[in-house]
């Protein structure tokens, strides 16, 4: 089974975040209960959705990021097969897909 992340102590960290009002006071915050890897880790995980949302290939996003093929894949994966959320969050900030590649060349 897996594992589940609605528990009571991330109900709390998300109405904390959402708390936060600029830049400035998510950079403190995170700061404070992140170390850098993670951070740099989720960045780099979110940079490599956007850019595969894009329709971005795996070397080009491998030279771009210097994420790994693996990360890559994972990452590819949740967009195929999880919630969906950052199709509607790369639509809120206006990441439009590139509507010539097709989405089946992703990987080479």
């Amino acid at each position: 089974m897996a594992k589940t992340i609605k528990t009571e102590a991330v109900n709390d960290l998300f109405d904390a975040i959402m708390t936060l009002e600029n830049r400035e006071e998510f950079y403190s915050f995170f700061e404070d209960i992140c170390t850098a890897n993670e951070i740099l880790s989720i960045a780099e995980r979110f940079e490599v959705a956007k850019l595969l949302h894009q329709n971005n290939t795996y070397i080009e996003i491998a030279k771009k990021t210097g994420a790994s093929t693996a990360t890559i894949s994972r990452v590819n994966r949740f967009l195929s097969y999880g919630n969906g959320s950052c199709d509607f969050v790369f639509d809120r900030m206006g990441i439009k897909k590139d509507p010539d590649s097709d989405i089946d060349d992703k990987k080479e």
